[in-house]
């Protein structure tokens, strides 16, 4: 259960019949919650009420123990909505961490859908597990934790999402886009501007995806009482981006983006090669034609 003081600090506990729960102020007696509906407000014998409900999933995400950092609730909410994970899709979740992108994700596919976690690493595998079976209170009938990089270990086939959380994404796309079906979608949470910038170019190059889109979410909360309403001098910030694209069908060619790039977005010693359909055609000026003339009707003119 959440005890949560009047100034909005929270604890939360697992009740068991005779115990106590001691805070800084006295202490409450789990009885008096025990068999008793959840939003009831129990005072403890220091004269702090508290109000009593069960965790959201998403005071579960941010308050687990953690071996690797924890996708934050307002990221986990767009990963379900723009990787458009539904009732009943087959996932594939690289990089498990502590488990909170996984309740998530589980939660979103059902029981009848399926999510295969991989993760690397043996201690942060065994941290997920626990809080993934802690939160569902046992093991997930949908959800198969694999240790093993996903590259080498990924078994499925005919994947309708796969959600990449991992340092390089970029060195698995190809395993990716074997396991996805066509029309399937790849989404991946990446740290930094630079990361960000090797997977959006990677499955341009890779070739069996549609454009990529990319971009980041940043939460405002309000301060609203009376006449007092202004936003919070905190937020939630910066936590990563994401990144998303579509699998083609097998044999298809991606369309040429016709958006022109910024100048300096590419080297210029072969801006043919590296922005095909961007209108950056090479002109060449014939000898006898001045550079003044040959600028008549180009884009710039």
């Amino acid at each position: 259960m959440q005890l949560t003081d009047p100034k909005g600090r929270i604890n939360t506990l697992t009740l068991q019949a005779g115990k106590q729960w001691h805070g800084h102020k006295g202490w409450i007696q789990h009885d008096e919650i025990i068999g008793r509906p959840e939003g009831i407000v129990v005072r403890s014998t220091g004269g702090i009420d508290y109000l009593i409900f069960r965790p959201l999933l998403q005071d579960f995400a941010v308050r687990m123990p953690r071996g690797a950092a924890v996708v934050y609730p307002k990221d986990a909410g767009q990963i379900v909505a723009m990787a458009d994970i539904f009732p009943g899709a087959k996932v594939v979740e690289a990089g498990a961490g502590s488990g909170a992108l996984s309740c998530f994700l589980l939660r979103a596919v059902g029981e009848h859908g399926s999510l295969s976690s991989y993760e690397r690493r043996e201690d942060f595998a065994e941290v997920a597990r626990k809080n993934v079976e802690k939160f569902f209170g046992g093991p997930h009938p949908s959800w198969k934790l694999t240790v093993g990089s996903v590259e080498d270990a990924i078994a499925e086939t005919e994947v309708d999402r796969i959600v990449l959380d991992m340092l390089a994404p970029w060195e698995c796309l190809d395993a990716m886009a074997k396991a996805l079906v066509p029309g399937g979608l790849i989404c991946c949470y990446v740290a930094t501007t630079t990361q960000m910038s090797r997977v959006v170019e990677g499955l341009r190059e890779q070739g069996s995806f549609a454009e990529p889109y990319a971009f980041e979410t940043l939460v405002r909360s309000w301060h609203v009482e009376g006449l007092a309403v202004r936003p919070d001098h905190r937020m939630i910030g910066h936590t990563g981006f994401l990144v998303t694209a579509r699998r083609l069908a097998d044999g298809v060619t991606p369309p040429l983006r016709r958006r022109r790039p910024a100048k300096g977005a590419y080297p210029e010693t072969a801006p043919a090669e590296l922005t095909p359909g961007n209108d950056n055609t090479v002109v060449t000026t014939p000898p006898d034609v001045t550079e003044s003339e040959s600028l008549i009707g180009s884009p710039e003119a």
